[in-house]
């Protein structure tokens, strides 16, 4: 059992880091500045100009909780209970895929054409399939105004967490949560069909790393014996929920370009871009029905 941590805001920090550092926390500076933060109330401009702040006990025993779930593997985003995401605090629940930067990269690759749209027709319509948080739903409204969108999830605790999310973003009255199977109860016609499939082969769940693998649902992760059944899924169904001109754009497995660039072109589909994430890695493509 770790001794009582001090009740100074400075010494409260530097313990806390010590304790993640025995741990082996890949970011153990980091990851104790947001909890002592977040726990305490505290800001780092504080922690900085009045170390010697003294953290009531409430506090330190909500800290000393949080460390110990850090030392134990959980993820810090998960402790904290949200996850920044484009410039958005998202709400996180059990339910929900943790969103992730190279995630970004979708809202980027799509961005210029939802506005375009927008301006052209004074709308844009997205769907986002496996919608999780609605990192991309929400990210998508929030950059443009004129847009609107419908989160689609299999899981009712994933759809409460997005509806959550885009009230307290101001967005709930563009947003739609739906729980559908992929596009079971879908209806209407889309400007953008976007997603963030599982897409992780069923054997290769149990090499993930331990905090992927132990706290995002499988069922967010798992795209089945290879990896590509989503984007199957996406490519034969899509059509019928995609405007003329409509573009779909979906997040892949750094390794998967080839294989789903084929599996869009054989359902008739052509590659419009190729995105990759900030560490260089193919990360996104989107597709448009026909010839560009």
């Amino acid at each position: 059992m770790a001794d009582p941590l001090p009740e100074a805001l400075g010494l409260l920090l530097r313990e806390a880091r010590a304790r993640l550092v025995t741990a082996a926390v890949d970011d153990p500076t980091l990851d104790a500045r947001l909890i002592v933060e977040h726990f305490s109330g505290m800001t780092r401009t504080q922690a900085i100009a009045d170390p010697e702040r003294k953290i009531d006990r409430s506090a330190i025993a909500a800290i000393d909780a949080a460390l110990r779930r850090r030392a134990g593997g959980e993820p810090v985003h998960r402790i904290l209970g949200y996850r920044e995401f484009y410039g958005l605090r998202l709400l996180l629940s059990p339910e929900t895929l943790e969103p992730r930067p190279d995630t970004e990269t979708l809202v980027e690759a799509v961005l210029p054409f939802v506005k375009a749209i927008a301006a052209r027709e004074g709308e844009c319509r997205v769907l986002d399939l496996g919608t999780g948080t609605g990192a991309i739903a929400l990210a998508l409204l929030s950059a443009e105004p004129a847009a609107t969108a419908t989160g689609v999830d299999i899981a009712a605790g994933a759809l409460a967490t997005a509806s959550r999310n885009a009230r307290q973003l101001g967005l709930a009255d563009r947003f739609t949560a739906l729980e559908s199977n992929w596009f079971e109860k879908v209806s209407g016609r889309y400007h953008v069909i976007a997603a963030n499939p599982p897409y992780i082969s069923s054997q290769d769940i149990e090499n993930l790393q331990d905090e992927v693998r132990d706290f995002d649902p499988r069922t967010a992760l798992d795209g089945g014996e290879d990896g590509l059944d989503p984007y199957r899924t996406i490519a034969a169904e899509a059509e019928v929920f995609l405007k003329p001109e409509g573009r779909i754009a979906v997040e892949i497995g750094y390794t998967q370009q080839d294989d789903v660039t084929g599996i869009f072109t054989a359902a008739g589909y052509a590659p419009v871009g190729a995105f990759r994430d900030l560490g260089g890695n193919d990360r996104v493509l989107v597709f448009q029905r026909g010839n560009p």
